[in-house]
């Protein structure tokens, strides 16, 4: 039985928390073969997934020459992730030449995205989820690539209908999703092309103490804010969990690509959490809009069967959220817009 805190006080037990390795990362990091890239490193999941691989190596006992690519505009970021043993290699991904350049590992994690503030800079966007990926899908031709993605490819589904599933035919809405879909594109073109063992994660949404969809409605909730109900119903998965989830799916690369969502199994309700979170601040929430009958949905049930179910339950997280703002820990402030409906982030 795995044992977790009843609440995290501090950044330091929360870092420890999402870059603990479970068994089965410990498993299959005592027969995978060969080091490990992470490309964009410095983003909100680069620095725990990392360390969990690194922990993982410790724990099973086996050496890895693990290196973390970005550009490291935060120095204290470069210097934290260096302490955890990884190596740290910086410059741009959209240089073709710096991409070049880099060391030809077994092992791909591609991290690298923008999405906040793509609506004010739609062909950075398009350059930095589609023009990259083509670029390093090309260099590691001979890797195995495990890519982030997004669950913002799939269209609006019916709430009752559980979510899409990975054979739905994508449809994404607005550029950014687009822009999303072209990663995807660029990968498995890479896949098909030169036979790169790939895995694509469509991930909705990751969630810990200082970002996340349920950070966003306990800071309304607790803040007297208005919660929007438009986008009325979302999946979350703690972002522990899907750090091992996608260690784990580098075991399951293929040529072609093969697809997970990664998220948690419950489809939760915008209401309803914001009125757990009013009953444990001692609020009452504000709200505005209906709930539409279509949200952005995934149905993780293949990754669930393939990698087990999430560990962390969204009840746990709720009280930890609760407890993180109160204590008045650092939160992120970057915004999820997980309530947009229009692709226009």
């Amino acid at each position: 039985m795995v044992e977790f805190p009843e609440t995290i006080e501090n950044e330091e037990q929360l870092e420890e928390l999402l870059s603990r390795p479970t068994a089965d990362v410990v498993k299959l990091f005592k027969s995978l073969e060969g080091d490990i890239i992470f490309l964009g490193i410095a983003g909100k999941i680069g620095p725990s997934i990392a360390r969990m691989a690194q922990r993982a190596c410790d724990a099973a006992g086996v050496s890895k020459r693990l290196i973390g690519v970005s550009r490291f505009s935060n120095k204290q970021e470069k210097s934290l992730i260096e302490s955890f043993g990884i190596e740290t290699i910086a410059g741009d991904l959209l240089d073709s030449e710096f991409v070049k350049s880099l060391p030809k590992v077994k092992n791909v994690v591609f991290l690298a995205g923008m999405k906040f503030g793509s609506e004010g800079n739609i062909s950075l966007t398009w350059a930095m989820n589609t023009y990259v990926p083509a670029m390093v899908a090309e260099h590691f031709r001979d890797s195995r690539i495990v890519a982030f993605s997004t669950g913002c490819v799939y269209p609006l589904v019916p709430v009752e209908s559980g979510g899409s599933v990975e054979t739905d035919r994508p449809n994404a809405i607005g550029e950014y999703a687009q822009s999303c879909l072209g990663r995807e594109r660029m990968f498995e073109y890479g896949s098909n092309k030169f036979g790169t063992t790939t895995t694509l994660i469509r991930l909705n949404y990751s969630v810990e103490m200082r970002y996340g969809v349920l950070v966003d409605v306990a800071s309304k909730v607790k803040n007297d804010q208005v919660v929007d109900l438009a986008m009325g119903y979302f999946n979350v998965i703690w972002q522990g969990d899907m750090n091992a989830m996608t260690l784990l799916s580098l075991g399951h690369c293929t040529s072609p690509a093969n697809i997970f969502n990664i998220t948690g199994p419950e489809t939760l309700s915008v209401r309803e959490v914001a009125l757990q979170f009013g009953k444990l601040f001692g609020k009452t929430p504000k709200f505005s809009g209906e709930e539409a009958p279509t949200a952005l949905l995934s149905n993780a049930e293949l990754s669930h069967k393939t990698f087990g179910k999430p560990k962390v339950l969204p009840q746990v997280i709720i009280k930890w959220i609760v407890r993180w703002i109160e204590c008045e820990n650092r939160l992120l402030n970057k915004q999820t817009h997980f309530e947009v409906r229009d692709g226009k982030y």
